[in-house]
């Protein structure tokens, strides 16, 4: 791929914190308009390579370019945007002031100011609180608050850190509307989650990331024929329960059909959790 069409593209990056190494050698690339899923355990290293690739931190070794540039630039940072897991609100202030703080500090002034704040407050739908006190938010609308603060400059480049984390279920799916609103957008995304469902709901591609290292990089699909293992059918007929394991469902029904009638059967196919324990040896783990 050439980097051109890389919104970002580590090689080699590694990053330690003292004796603890929180990226070992990880290279990847981010397709423009893409959203792009980082998968993986709480310290797998998703937060470290994202505050890499938006300047936050340097890498210890290896080559980062977003957008073509490199992201400690203070030009280029106007172009990107982060929601960072531990939120960047001001919990004193309103929904409103706090957007028009951070419109300020790309520069946004005026109606140009004004314009942006009520389109970010539309799309995180807080137009109605937008005039409460953050600390009166729940833990829902502030985690959407802190992606309007992401967009309200419209950034190429949007990047989520766990954003529905202690989040309600009605504000998760709201969150999962704005993901997929700034794609539909035209806006490259990168989304890190330890919740495999959500990648299979919402990335295009999804990273599979555990103690610093990149394990595999694919669509969901592809993960799943690579990784996945074989799927299982079972067959109901006689009262008789058996068990068919292949890569090609269909075929292996039509054999069973050939060999009598069938009751009723269930295909069970490989998930992306399988992948992940096939490529790790554990589930996913919510501790750090």
């Amino acid at each position: 791929m050439s980097t051109g069409t890389a919104a970002i593209k580590f090689e080699n990056v590694g990053k330690c914190y003292g004796e603890r190494q929180a990226l070992n050698e990880l290279s990847l690339e981010v397709r423009r308009g893409e959203v792009f899923g980082l998968l993986g355990p709480n310290g797998a290293g998703k937060t470290t390579a994202m505050h890499i690739a938006v300047g936050l931190i340097a890498a210890d070794s290896g080559s980062v370019r977003v957008l073509d540039g490199d992201p400690r630039e203070p030009a280029l940072r106007q172009r990107f945007g982060i929601a960072p897991q531990k939120l960047s609100l001001y919990e004193e202030m309103t929904g409103r002031e706090n957007l028009e703080f951070f419109a300020h500090t790309f520069g946004m002034h005026g109606a140009r100011c004004r314009e942006r704040v009520d389109a970010a407050l539309r799309f995180v739908a807080l137009e109605d609180r937008q005039s409460d006190r953050v600390s009166e938010y729940s833990g829902g609308m502030q985690r959407r608050l802190n992606i309007a603060a992401a967009m309200v400059h419209e950034p190429e480049l949007v990047l989520l850190d766990e954003p529905t984390v202690g989040v309600d279920p009605q504000s998760r799916n709201a969150i999962f509307d704005n993901v997929l609103a700034l794609k539909n957008a035209g806006h490259t995304v990168v989304y890190t989650t330890h919740y495999m469902e959500e990648a299979e709901r919402l990335c295009d591609r999804i990273a599979i990331v555990d103690q610093g290292r990149l394990l595999a990089l694919d669509t969901l699909d592809g993960l799943v024929r690579a990784h996945g293992g074989e799927a299982q059918l079972s067959i109901e007929r006689a009262g008789r329960t058996e068990f068919l394991h292949g890569d090609d469902p269909v075929r292996l029904l039509g054999e069973a059909l050939a060999l009598g009638p069938v009751d009723t059967f269930q295909l069970r196919r490989p998930t992306l959790e399988q992948v992940f324990l096939k490529l790790t040896g554990r589930q996913l783990r919510d501790d750090a």
